[in-house]
């Protein structure tokens, strides 16, 4: 970087203090990671705002853990410290003493020669990445524990909640109608009922924003939840009823790729794609959320430009779900009353696509088999 950036981040990017690190972790902060070494204490110009700090401890034959992070909003000049917890192998929950975090700070030309520098050439690609997420929005999702875990810890769920084979009712009356009620009783339950009911240990979860189970308002006409079905805006309104403020559904957006990206979450996948999927699938939210959408385009050529192709292919059907979703979005943009620029930046996410994963959106009123609509007879 040039000297004025450099002279500026040295007095006023914040400093991570990490003590006790055994050499050869993995260590990571943003898009980038090291191993770290036998003098490694920490890093040192990170530029005010949000972080992602993220490790995994490795073995003696070089097995790496699965990854955990937390993020941290930096303001300026601040130094934050954490231990390494040679137990339990990760981040120390204990808080370090106000103390020893002054006498680090009086002696930081001693520490200064063991904390390496934010690698600045990431840092225009994160703030691209994270522009959305608010601080308060952060400490909404984050777990309670504050760390975002890779490989969730399961446990059991009480006794009285974990199902039991047959219900009572069930067996009643398999006892009175005979050997052959039971055996069709048990034949119809599947293999899931069988298979233990486990839970993430609470405060371990990221606490992302649930959906509502229907997508339609209640009392409607099966004509109405057809409508509903084929435009998901009121289920659009009401997932934007649940933030603060309309643009936090872009900053979860947001999130969860980060956490899928760099915190290697396979859970924040599935939410990334569930808020995706929303927002393509809607035909009247695109007039009225006009501005949210110009911001949602931008927002996902940026995460489309950082995914393996590999991971937009539904692992079931072999469908590339996003290519399948975003032909639904272009064809709304383009038969929609939406003004120019909205269109023009469309098209130009498609030419950009079309580049990079050789996409063909040339056949937009072409709709795909799963597309259409099922014809149902009623007798």
């Amino acid at each position: 970087m040039d000297q004025p950036t450099a002279k500026k981040l040295l007095q006023e990017g914040g400093i991570l203090v990490f003590l006790n690190v055994p050499e050869g972790t993995e260590f990571g902060i943003d898009l980038k990671s090291w191993n770290t070494g036998e003098k490694f204490r920490g890093v040192k110009m990170i530029p005010p705002g949000l972080h992602y700090i993220f490790y995994s401890s490795v073995g003696d034959y070089g097995d790496t853990a699965p990854r955990n992070g937390f993020f941290h909003r930096f303001k300026k000049g601040e130094m934050i410290v954490r231990k390494w917890d040679q137990f339990n192998e990760c981040i120390s929950l204990e808080s370090v003493p106000e103390t020893e975090i002054v006498g680090l700070k009086d002696n930081i030309q001693a520490l200064d020669q063991f904390l390496g520098p934010y690698p600045f050439t990431i840092w225009d690609k994160w703030k691209s990445l994270t522009d959305n997420i608010s601080e308060n929005l952060v400490k909404k999702l984050v777990p309670i524990s504050g760390e975002v875990r890779s490989a969730l810890e399961l446990e059991p769920c009480t006794d009285a909640d974990r199902p039991r084979g047959i219900k009572s009712s069930e067996s009643n009356a398999s006892d009175s109608s005979g050997p052959s009620s039971s055996k069709k009783s048990r034949s119809s339950m599947s293999e899931d009922d069988f298979l233990p009911n486990l839970k993430p240990i609470h405060g371990t979860e990221l606490r992302f924003t649930v959906f509502p189970t229907k997508g339609y308002p209640e009392g409607s006409t099966p004509a109405e939840i057809t409508r509903h079905s084929l435009d998901a805006s009121y289920l659009f309104e009401q997932v934007l009823a649940s933030y603060e403020q309309p643009n936090d559904v872009l900053g979860e957006l947001e999130f969860s790729f980060i956490c899928f990206l760099v915190g290697h979450s396979l859970e924040a996948f599935d939410q990334w794609k569930k808020i995706f999927i929303l927002f393509c699938s809607c035909e009247g939210a695109l007039l009225k959320h006009r501005r949210l959408y110009d911001e949602f385009l931008s927002v996902v050529e940026v995460h489309l430009k950082e995914t393996p192709e590999d991971f937009l292919a539904d692992i079931v059907s072999n469908r590339n779900f996003v290519y399948v979703k975003l032909k639904v979005l272009f064809r709304s943009i383009r038969s929609s009353r939406l003004d120019g620029e909205l269109k023009c930046k469309a098209e130009r996410l498609k030419k950009t696509l079309t580049e990079l994963f050789q996409w063909d959106f040339d056949h937009l009123e072409s709709e795909d088999e799963d597309e259409l609509p099922v014809v149902v007879e009623l007798d």
